[in-house]
C-alpha cells in the first residue's frame, strides 16, 4: 500500500501500524506530534493504529527558539 508522509509517497506492507512507519523512518523522538488525515493520533495509540492505503501522515516537531 502507499501512504504519504509529509507529502512524500512511501510504500508499506499492508497492516502496517503508525509506530512501524515512525520506527522505519527514524522519526521516534521527543516533541513530535502525528496526524493521520488531519486528525491527531495520541502517542499511546501509535502501536495500535493501522494505516490504510492513501493515508496522509503529517509529522510536526516542536522546536525551541526565539
Amino acid at each position: 500500500m502507499k501512504v504519504y508522509l509529509n507529502n512524500k509517497e512511501i510504500e508499506l506492507e499492508n497492516n502496517s501500524t503508525l509506530m512501524y512507519l515512525l520506527e522505519q523512518s527514524n522519526l521516534i523522538k521527543p516533541g513530535i506530534a502525528v496526524a493521520v488525515n488531519n486528525s491527531v493520533v495520541k502517542k499511546t495509540k501509535w502501536d495500535d493504529y493501522f494505516l490504510n492505503d492513501n493515508d496522509k501522515i503529517t509529522i510536526i516537531e516542536a522546536v525551541c527558539g526565539g
